[in-house]
């Protein structure tokens, strides 16, 4: 019997406006990083560590208080640093902050190297409240992509008016905690319909 390949990542949502962000390389793949991130949590807390730095990263930094330092790596770079995303085209550099990742216990992605990664940044739907993200284990970003497209236009834009109302519901719910999701599963279930 052949065995079906699964996901087995588990989904985390990171509050990294809370947590420190080290992004080393400021070129295209730097910029693709950047934003991502800034889309979902425009007020991370990053700094860029970079020789050369996109003129669009620049103005990234800028508009959501990116700090960005003009050097070349150097494990110091990583001291207080909670998470690190690494987009250089150097691949002696990506291997050594990796390296030096895992010697701190930081939890490290280096783009498109499946095997230097804890962690993949995949495609991310944000309506209000609601949030979905999308992995494809790595293997094909640009399903994710077109993922995130399709759910982007088929949740609506009201969407967090319902998540809003159902939190206060729920909030006069009596009764012990099964009992509070047995009145939610009943209230919700049209949705999946």
């Amino acid at each position: 019997m052949i065995q079906k390949e699964k996901n087995n990542l588990y989904p985390i949502f990171l509050k990294v406006h809370q947590l420190n962000v080290l992004l080393v390389g400021a070129g295209n793949v730097g910029l693709e990083k950047l934003s991502f991130l800034l889309k979902s949590s425009p007020n991370a807390k990053v700094q860029i560590v970079a020789l050369d730095i996109l003129p669009e990263v620049n103005d990234l930094a800028v508009k959501h208080q990116v700090e960005i330092t003009k050097d070349a790596y150097n494990p110091a770079y990583l001291d207080d640093k909670d998470l690190v995303i690494v987009a250089t085209d150097d691949n002696n550099v990506n291997i050594q902050v990796y390296n030096n990742c895992k010697q701190r216990n930081l939890l490290v992605n280096v783009a498109d190297t499946p095997q230097l990664c804890d962690f993949y940044l995949g495609g991310i739907v944000t309506k209000g409240n609601v949030k979905i993200a999308i992995s494809t284990n790595g293997k094909s970003p640009t399903t994710a992509k077109r993922l995130r497209q399709f759910f982007e236009e088929v949740i609506p834009e009201d969407i967090n008016e319902l998540v809003q109302n159902l939190n206060k519901y729920r909030k006069t719910i009596k009764g012990n905690f099964e009992k509070k999701v047995e009145t939610l599963n009943k209230l919700t279930e049209s949705l999946v319909k």
